[in-house]
């Protein structure tokens, strides 16, 4: 690895973990660089300023599944848990949704990820394609409530849980959200 991408990758994981802590309006340049072990003059030689910095941070893969290979009925409870996973696997989406309360560019952001990953398995799963971003804003927002409860807020009861019993709580809901017809 060059020592450019090197120094690169050290400051997106100091920079995840700085904004994962104390949020978008709290991080600083400088205390990415400390993070990283580098000057703050590198950060921006990268990275240009805090926005163009955190963008790159919030580069973010859902990685859904294909909901071809999920029996239709168990939709829900499989997003669900699939969600809870990567949520507990990376505190980037953590980092996201803490500066998306207080900060348009990391909210649009939020938004960008959740439109152009969610909609095509909505759009898949749905009765009705036309209805499915409606469907899919109101899976993210099951999931976004969810997320906000568990990761940020830290609400003792839904902190205890696990993954698999938020899942078969919640699964329903999004199961509704996504194949149910719609209510008139």
């Amino acid at each position: 690895m060059r020592r450019s991408d090197a120094t690169r990758a050290a400051i997106l994981a100091a920079a995840r973990e700085r904004f994962a802590s104390d949020g978008y309006e709290r991080a600083t340049i400088r205390a990415i660089a400390a993070d990283a072990r580098i000057d703050p003059s590198m950060v921006m030689r990268y990275y240009g300023n805090k926005e163009k910095l955190f963008a790159a941070a919030a580069e973010f893969d859902l990685q859904l599944p294909d909901a071809a290979g999920i029996p239709r009925d168990e939709l829900g409870a499989a997003l669900a848990r699939h969600f809870l996973h990567r949520w507990e696997s990376d505190e980037t989406l953590t980092a996201l949704l803490r500066a998306a309360a207080t900060n348009e560019a990391a909210a649009e952001r939020m938004r960008e990820l959740f439109g152009a990953q969610l909609l095509p398995l909505a759009t898949a799963a749905c009765p009705d394609p036309a209805d499915a971003p409606r469907r899919a804003g109101l899976v993210a927002s099951q999931m976004l409530g969810l997320a906000l409860c568990r990761f940020v807020l830290r609400l003792p009861p839904v902190v205890a849980m696990t993954a698999d019993e938020a899942a078969a709580w919640v699964g329903p809901t999004i199961q509704r959200y996504l194949t149910s017809a719609t209510s008139s």
